[in-house]
């Protein structure tokens, strides 16, 4: 297994992983391979990212928890909309995704 990737190649049981096709996004301004299919939190966690966001009132560092989208800990700012969960929204091509601090802020021109 190549150390730089952290994908689970053959789960004992959901199978082997089939990748698709290879798509970049950017994560704080660092470009990153990622694969159609996948979510965002796959993605990073992949990649080595494991910080996703920063409470409002501590600034204590969150990641990926039940990753069903049940909780907030994995939501980021993706292409200037704040609070995505990240752990159920697919990568696309050239997605913008940045650390969230606090509850993070709307960039102008963002859906």
């Amino acid at each position: 297994m190549d150390k730089n990737n952290l994908r689970i190649e053959n789960h004992p049981v959901l199978g082997e992983y089939i990748k698709g096709k290879e798509v970049k996004i950017t994560f704080d301004g660092k470009v990153i391979t990622a694969y159609k299919g996948e979510t965002i939190a796959t993605a990073l966690i992949a990649s080595g990212i494991k910080v996703f966001r920063y409470t409002p009132k501590k600034n204590m560092p969150r990641g990926l928890f039940c990753a069903i989208g049940r909780c907030t800990d994995c939501v980021m700012e993706v292409n200037g909309r704040p609070n995505i969960r990240t752990c159920i929204t697919p990568v696309e091509n050239a997605m913008i995704i940045n650390t969230q601090i606090g509850a993070g802020q709307w960039k102008e021109g963002s859906n």
